[in-house]
């Protein structure tokens, strides 16, 4: 009996020296891959216009994006995209706010048309890339740089719509904030695009 004990004894020993071994391992493990990631993300976004805003929005996706270029890409659009469905959502709320001046009520219109061409072609880029191939890289690539510098455009527009000191108000603040932070992603999206398009290395 005290030898099937003492053998009972030594193979729960065993069992948990294996899965203190394999945490510490994993513990070990895990911080290294996570901060490869996060020096990744934090170089790539070091190209782009606005550095801060590209990696504070991509970061907390280190672990998704791990160090692939066309996840990167992929969420940063989705990213911006997001980001834009929210600003064209709050501009519709706001075209509804009773006593809008005429050509504020009128900007508003046009800007929640345009963002929503905006919305159209982050969308087409994110279905593009999602069949990229290394038969098609660089056709589809070129696509994808049109479609996204056009939304950077569309987001120009809104904002010239409301120019000039008449204009000024609730509606071009709070108009003017959201904008400006969408064009910013928009602009950090394409870089990353331009640097993913400069090389078919990096298809898997």
């Amino acid at each position: 009996m005290e030898g099937s004990s003492s053998r009972h004894g030594l193979a729960i020993l065993l069992i948990i020296l294996q899965f203190t071994t394999y945490t510490a391992l994993s513990s070990a493990d895990t911080p290294f891959h996570s901060q490869r990631n996060i020096e990744y993300i934090k170089s790539s976004c070091s190209t782009t216009t606005y550095p801060r805003l590209c990696y504070r929005s991509l970061s907390i996706y280190a672990s998704k994006i791990n160090t692939s270029p066309r996840l990167l890409v992929h969420t940063a659009l989705n990213v911006t995209l997001k980001a834009s469905k929210s600003t064209s959502r709050l501009m519709i709320k706001i075209s509804r706010i009773h006593g809008l001046r005429p050509r504020v009520a009128a900007a508003m219109a046009d800007c929640i048309e345009v963002i929503g061409d905006s919305v159209d072609e982050l969308q087409q880029s994110i279905g593009e890339l999602g069949h990229i191939r290394r038969s098609n890289f660089s056709l589809t690539m070129s696509d994808i740089q049109t479609w996204v510098s056009a939304a950077l455009t569309d987001e120009d527009t809104c904002m010239d719509g409301f120019a000039g000191k008449a204009m000024n108000g609730y509606a071009k603040t709070m108009v003017r904030k959201r904008i400006v932070k969408i064009a910013h992603l928009t602009s950090n999206a394409l870089v990353l695009i331009n640097n993913y398009a400069s090389t078919e290395s990096n298809l898997p």
